[in-house]
């Protein structure tokens, strides 16, 4: 049940636009009424322009806004005197019309305003929401919505036939209006809601009364009735579907990954698995998007696998590569006419996928866009569920859909979008990344869109790394993962948890490492183990679960050993170090033989003398290092760099570059390759 949020001296310290700002939020807030992204709101305000004269603008919200989160500056002003004329004009492509508006403005410098401006216009009202909320949209999807309309608002309510958003939609709009100038309230049919007020105060009330007798009418309607039932119960534990999932996403992710790399994120929420499990559920989810705005992040229809958890996990893992092609060639003729008309590849997998007994996977190049269609179709759910109750839930038709996708004005909002980064959808994992070079590969791939495990066996450390990265890049960028990668359980279980939050991986970084420097002779038992445990065994322990999980996923994978400068160049004092670097870079050209029919890059990057930022060299281990070579502690740094040929220190940063080429297409053609980051050691050349 939606309730009204309103404060009034919350209102008081956020005035802006005469209340919109405010107003605005307080709507996004409650994703029944608007989703993300979605809606539109708009005020008309007198004000005076540059020259001083007297001047009425309207303030709508801005294309790509989200109303929860706006800011004045997110909307965009129009000059109303221009715009209204349009209202007496017989014809006008939509083209036309948004070549028309951007000569209207009135604020410089704001984002283009929304498709729906002249709806805003049209209607005489100082203060207009237009929302999606779920108990209106409900009425508005069945085939008796206008019927149901006019039985539970009568004369305040006005109905509209579905029509794509534009200046003809909003020219009908107008003219409904006029016919009936008392009313306070319109459903778009398979659309949405429009309200208005004279005050935003009085607007948002509205709005609220009007869903609030929306809810409460379909659940009277309602009475004791249950939709979502099913003849045969599904029973799944929370423990056997993670279970489940561990094994089947990184096979998914590869089937829907065959365009570009996705990020997978699962619900298997209590209202998402009463819907799968339901016996409507695979007739029902074929039916349509209910909106334009369910459509955009959901596409047409999710894709429904028929399984049951008795029929086991051998079963699911056959139907899901079969089951997602079959989704992609039915998307084939229309995946034509789209790219003839945008001149842009779109991609045909699905953005939902339905699994009963499990739940739901969504899918998008990033972790906020796949969160977002998850949220969308918790809304389609409640809309379904009520069409049903109110008489039957049906959708935009087969043609309505790609039209609206189709649509210019979409395809024009869509080129607006940033090129993707190479590595936007990737996920990467790399060990040791609590400080030092682990730490600024993680920030540096991060930055270029990757989504990133941050695994160190500093749990702290690696802590603090995410949250850093969550914070100048989004919430779900970054995951910190106990992970001792000598252990080969804590191996197991970090890859596991990548799979549950990512759904696979692209690109493993093993740079966990460890350092004793003594002599042969006083060389412990105890510190040889530790020392290949973790440079050695620990490498071949990440490579092996990599290797296994990018089978999986078929879709390829890179691996980036860092080795050092003792892989290749013997150095005494330091002889399990030494010994098991070697062992690294040769475990790396073996792995890129392994690899290669399967797509799998292996490479390895060579530093030297990385001192800065990173735990391997602590105070012991310097003292270790300058006592081998016969000088102070404090003298250990200028002698790395007078023995070095370009005579300049390495950083952590210089190797994290060289990490993301060899992850990167740059160098698509590179495998068992190595480079040397050690500012010129002669004796390290490779021969």
């Amino acid at each position: 049940m939606v309730d009204s949020l309103w404060n009034a001296e919350a209102y008081k310290s956020n005035p802006a636009l005469d209340g919109l700002v405010y107003r605005s939020n307080l709507l996004g807030l409650d994703r029944s009424i608007a989703n993300m992204y979605g809606g539109n709101t708009s005020a008309k305000i007198l004000t005076r322009d540059h020259m001083n004269n007297e001047v009425e603008v309207l303030w709508v919200k801005g294309s790509g806004s989200d109303l929860a989160s706006m800011t004045e500056y997110d909307f965009a002003g129009l000059r109303l005197a221009e715009l209204l004329p349009l209202y007496h004009r017989g014809k006008m492509t939509d083209e036309e019309m948004v070549e028309y508006l951007s000569h209207c403005v009135y604020a410089l410098n704001r984002p283009r305003q929304s498709i729906e401006s002249l709806l805003h216009a049209f209607l005489p009202a100082k203060h207009i929401d237009h929302t999606h909320p779920d108990a209106a949209t409900s009425i508005a999807s069945t085939p008796r919505g206008e019927e149901l309309t006019r039985e539970l608002w009568g004369s305040q309510a006005i109905w509209i036939d579905y029509e794509r958003p534009g200046f003809s939609l909003s020219k009908h709009i107008g003219e409904k209006f006029q016919k009936n100038p008392t009313a306070r309230l319109i459903v778009m049919g398979k659309h949405g809601l429009i309200t208005w007020g004279d005050t935003s105060e009085t607007c948002y009330a509205n709005t609220i009364q009007t869903i609030t007798e929306a809810e409460d009418f379909i659940n009277t309607k309602r009475a004791d009735r249950k939709i979502y039932t099913a003849s045969k119960p599904i029973s799944s534990t929370s423990e056997e579907r993670q279970n489940i999932f561990q094994q089947i996403l990184p096979t998914l992710r590869g089937a829907l990954s065959q365009t570009a790399a996705k990020i997978l994120v699962v619900d298997d929420g209590e209202d998402v698995l009463e819907f799968v499990n339901c016996d409507k559920a695979s007739e029902l989810s074929q039916i349509g998007a209910a909106c334009p705005d369910h459509l955009l992040r959901t596409k047409r229809v999710p894709l429904f696998i028929d399984w049951k958890p008795a029929d086991g996990v051998a079963v699911l893992l056959e139907k899901i590569g079969p089951s997602v092609e079959k989704y992609r060639e039915q998307y084939t003729p229309y995946l034509e006419e789209y790219q003839k008309i945008s001149g842009r590849e779109m991609d045909p997998s699905p953005r939902v996928v339905l699994i009963p007994g499990m739940g739901m996977i969504t899918s998008s190049n990033n972790i906020e866009d796949a969160r977002i269609v998850g949220d969308i179709y918790h809304r389609a759910l409640k809309v379904m569920e009520a069409g049903q109750v109110l008489d039957r839930f049906t959708s935009l038709s087969v043609e309505e859909s790609f039209s609206f996708e189709l649509w210019p004005l979409e395809l024009y909002k869509l080129s607006l979008k940033p090129s993707p980064s190479e590595f936007e959808g990737k996920v990467v994992a790399i060990t040791g990344a609590a400080d030092g070079i682990g730490r600024a590969t993680a920030i540096k791939f991060a930055q270029l869109g990757g989504h990133v495990a941050i695994m160190d066996i500093n749990l702290e450390g690696a802590q603090k790394v995410a949250s850093e990265i969550e914070k100048s890049q989004g919430d779900g960028k970054a995951i910190a993962i106990h992970c001792d990668v000598s252990s080969e359980s804590a191996v197991i279980d970090a890859f596991k948890k990548i799979v549950l939050t990512y759904g696979g991986v692209d690109i493993v970084v093993s740079n966990a490492g460890i350092f004793r420097g003594d002599p042969v002779e006083e060389t412990s038992l105890k510190d040889w183990n530790l020392v290949n445990n973790i440079n050695s065994t620990g490498y071949f322990l990440i490579a092996r679960e990599a290797f296994r999980m990018w089978r999986q996923q078929n879709i390829g994978g890179n691996l980036v050993f860092v080795g050092s400068k003792n892989s290749v160049r013997a150095g005494k004092n330091g002889i399990a170090y030494g010994a098991s670097k070697a062992a690294e870079l040769h475990m790396a050209r073996i792995l890129a033989e392994e690899g290669g029919e399967a797509q799998i890059r292996v490479n390895s990057v060579l530093p030297d003398a990385v001192l800065h930022g990173s735990s391997l060299f602590t105070d012991s281990v310097k003292e270790w290092r300058a006592n081998a070579y016969g000088i102070k502690p404090d003298e250990l740094e200028d002698y790395y760099l007078q023995r070095c040929i370009l005579k300049i220190p390495v950083y952590p940063e210089h190797v994290a570059d060289a990490i993301i080429f060899l992850a990167s297409n740059k160098s698509s053609r590179t495998t068992g390759g190595v480079i040397n980051v050690d500012g010129g050691v002669g004796q390290a050349f490779m021969r």
